[in-house]
C-alpha cells in the first residue's frame, strides 16, 4: 500500500469544514486532475479554526506516523488518529421537480434539461443519476455556458457516463465508486488507494433496512475543502446519510487505521 508523503498530525482534527446535509458535505468531486471547491462552516469543534499540519516533513517522518498504536478495537492495524467525517451522496433527477434548467457537458452542448433542485444538488455532490437513465458526473468547473450553482458559486459542467460501468458516478481517480466503501480525502495525507479501517462504521446502517458497513473503505475521491484529517464517506442514497448521521453524526470524528488485517480484501481494488 502506498505511504504518504506529508504529516498525519496524529489526534488533531482539520479544521477546514464542508457544509451539507447536517453538517455533512457541500462540495463537487473531481475526476481525473479536476478539483472542486467544497463550501467552507465554522469547525464544529468549536473555537476559532486551526490551520491543516505541516506537510513538508521526509519519508522517515511518514513511515513514525503509520506506525501509530496498534488498533485494539477488533480491526488491527495502527491507529493514525481522529479525523473529522462528513458524508456524500448521489442525488437522482426522479427525485426531483420544478422549472428546468440545461445541463450542459464540457464542450457546452447540452446533456438534458433538468428540475432546477436537481442541477442544484448534483452541482454540490458531484455526481448524479438522470430519470432517463444515465450516470452524470463533474467534468468541469468555470463552464461560462453552465448555471450558477448556488451553494459553490461555480459554472459546473459534467460528463454522460455508461450506467453500467458507473451506477454511482465517478471519483478522481477515473474509476467507479461504491456507496460504504469510497471515501475522498486529502491525497497527500491518505494517498488514492490507501485501504482504511473506521471502527465506528463497522455495523452502522445496520438497523436501517440496510446492508450494514464493514467498516473497510478505499480513497477512491478527492476535495479541495477534503484536506488535512478529513474522511469524506460516500453513501449513495441520501436515506442512507441520514441514517448514518443519526449514527455516527458528522463531523463528531472517527478513528481511522490503516494495514488492517479485517480490511485485506480492498488492497487490490
Amino acid at each position: 500500500m502506498p505511504r504518504p508523503l506529508l504529516s498525519f498530525a496524529l489526534l488533531s482534527l482539520t479544521a477546514t469544514a464542508c457544509g451539507g446535509w447536517s453538517g455533512g458535505t457541500s462540495w463537487v468531486n473531481e475526476p481525473l486532475v479536476a478539483e472542486e471547491e467544497r463550501a467552507s462552516t465554522a469547525s464544529a469543534y468549536g473555537g476559532a479554526p486551526r490551520a491543516p499540519a505541516s506537510r513538508t516533513i521526509g519519508q522517515a517522518a511518514a513511515k513514525e506516523a503509520f506506525g501509530g498504536p496498534v488498533d485494539r478495537t477488533g480491526g488491527g492495524g495502527r491507529i493514525l488518529g481522529t479525523f473529522r467525517n462528513t458524508y456524500y451522496d448521489f442525488p437522482n433527477e426522479s427525485d426531483h421537480s420544478g422549472p428546468a434548467v440545461p445541463l450542459m457537458n464540457g464542450k457546452c452542448e447540452a446533456i438534458a434539461k433538468v428540475p432546477r433542485s436537481f442541477y442544484d444538488a448534483v452541482c454540490v455532490q458531484g455526481s448524479g443519476s438522470l430519470a432517463r437513465g444515465g450516470t452524470i458526473s463533474f467534468a468541469k468547473r468555470d463552464c461560462a455556458c453552465a448555471e450558477v450553482c448556488p451553494r459553490t458559486h461555480q459554472r459546473i459542467c459534467f460528463d454522460e457516463l455508461d450506467k453500467a460501468a458507473f451506477p454511482w458516478g465517478r471519483g478522481a481517480a477515473g474509476t467507479p465508486i461504491t456507496p460504504l466503501r469510497s471515501v475522498a480525502a486529502d491525497t497527500s495525507v491518505l494517498p488514492m488507494g490507501t485501504v482504511l479501517y473506521i471502527p465506528e462504521l463497522d455495523g452502522a446502517t445496520r438497523g436501517a433496512n440496510d446492508a450494514a458497513s464493514d467498516g473497510c473503505f478505499v480513497v477512491e475521491d478527492r476535495g479541495l475543502k477534503v484536506q488535512g484529517e478529513h474522511v469524506d464517506i460516500f453513501t449513495g442514497h441520501p436515506a442512507r446519510t441520514a441514517a448514518l448521521n443519526a449514527e455516527v453524526p458528522s463531523n463528531q470524528g472517527v478513528t481511522v487505521v490503516v494495514d488492517a488485517p479485517k480490511c485485506a480484501h480492498l488492497a487490490r481494488r
